[in-house]
């Protein structure tokens, strides 16, 4: 058993280590902090600890650093969620109120969250599963040319060019908006996509062969919306801290042009007490990702399921930091969109 000396000595390593990169030994303990005790007793607290795989020595020093195991017994049970401070709040609160629509929203998030912990952000977009068809708009662009706006009640408007073969009057577009929304509008994406397939059979002649073709597009524009996607920003962090990845970044890069990669790990990552989900090094070992470190917490906005917002980088991040930033990124991001 590992005592509460010998877990506060684990909690400075991981504290120094992550703030110098530095291997951390028992004399530089001893003066850092104050454990009253000296620094032969720091030793085999440290002792203890590297039997219990919690800290490591590179061959390159005499100090120790944290391992993987080391990092999430800090992390469940040593680290302390710092709250943000009054600037980085005000800064949350102004920067993203500031968006024009949920499009900017999620940019915004993951710029802004990058800048505040130096790592990778990621957002996923929410699953529409839940979300209903607000309205179609259709605004003619030229006599064979149509701009399609599918608004939803979660607050997601997403565009599309469509051309009908052939030329359409303002009396064939607002006849056409009107079916489409007539059979669609306060249903779910399911429940249109099979509404809108139908639709065609239930008109004129004449009408059927103005909708059909605006109908079909529609569809891929809603099966469009429904595929989970990820933004993100900040993947200059990961070059900026390339030796905290003695590896290959390689494998990171990869995770993060394969968004599939991503969406996966966070399906499963189980949130904590803190309200985030940790999941480091080894255990990212299915995903390509034993040398990062994946931090996430869920938000949800109306209409929609909860989805997540999170930071991908080395095992050696500021966790109590990054892990206060994503839960207040989430959380403003939920009351944010839950008034839309």
């Amino acid at each position: 058993m590992v005592s509460e000396r010998s877990l506060e000595v684990l909690r400075v390593i991981v504290q120094d280590y992550v703030a110098s990169r530095e291997p951390v030994g028992s004399k530089s303990i001893v003066e850092r902090h104050s454990f009253g005790v000296s620094a032969a007793t720091i030793r085999n607290d440290m002792a203890l600890l590297e039997e219990e795989e919690l800290i490591a020595a590179p061959h390159t020093s005499s100090g120790r650093v944290p391992t993987d195991k080391g990092y999430r017994l800090f992390v469940d049970h040593l680290a302390e969620v710092r709250p943000l401070s009054s600037a980085q709040r005000t800064a949350i609160e102004t920067f993203l109120g500031a968006s024009a629509d949920f499009d900017d929203v999620l940019s915004r998030t993951v710029r802004l969250l990058s800048q505040l912990t130096n790592q990778v952000a990621l957002v996923q977009y929410p699953s529409v599963a839940r979300s209903r068809i607000r309205h179609i708009e259709l605004v003619s662009l030229a006599p064979r040319r149509l701009l399609s706006v599918l608004i939803t009640d979660s607050g997601a408007v997403e565009q599309r060019v469509i051309e009908p073969a052939t030329e359409l009057t303002d009396e064939d577009v607002a006849e056409i908006r009107g079916a489409i929304n007539g059979a669609a509008a306060g249903l779910t994406l399911g429940e249109a996509t099979a509404r809108l397939k139908e639709l065609p059979e239930a008109l004129t002649e004449r009408t059927r062969a103005l909708v059909e073709p605006v109908a079909s597009a529609l569809l891929d524009q809603i099966a469009a919306n429904r595929q989970e996607k990820l933004v993100m920003a900040g993947a200059a962090n990961l070059v900026r801290t390339e030796l905290d990845f003695p590896g290959s970044i390689t494998p990171v890069l990869e995770a993060i042009e394969e968004q599939v990669v991503l969406l996966r790990l966070f399906d499963e990552m189980a949130t904590d007490q803190h309200g985030v989900a940790v999941s480091i090094g080894r255990e990212n070992a299915g995903f390509g990702l034993t040398e990062a470190s994946v931090l996430s917490s869920g938000y949800s906005a109306a209409g929609s399921d909860v989805a997540r917002v999170g930071l991908l980088g080395p095992l050696r991040m500021d966790y109590s930091g990054n892990m206060a930033a994503v839960r207040a990124v989430a959380r403003y991001l939920s009351r944010l969109l839950g008034d839309q």
